[in-house]
């Protein structure tokens, strides 16, 4: 799997890896494919939608 971290956009996520896909939409990012996915960190995204960071890269880093 390609290196995926909280400072990337998810665009930036989605183009290197599309494993990653699922493992967002399980955590409730159903934004993948909105204007703001290509403008706002994982991070960031991760904290609008309530979710904590560290739980979501363990699962990302899982796959």
């Amino acid at each position: 799997m390609a290196e995926i971290t909280k400072d990337m956009t998810i665009g930036e996520i989605l183009m290197k890896d599309q494993n990653v896909v699922p493992v967002l939409l399980e955590a409730g990012m159903h934004c993948l494919g909105c204007p703001a996915s290509q403008m706002e960190t994982l991070e960031e995204a991760a904290a609008v939608h309530g979710i904590d960071i560290d739980e979501l890269m363990a699962k990302i880093n899982s796959i």
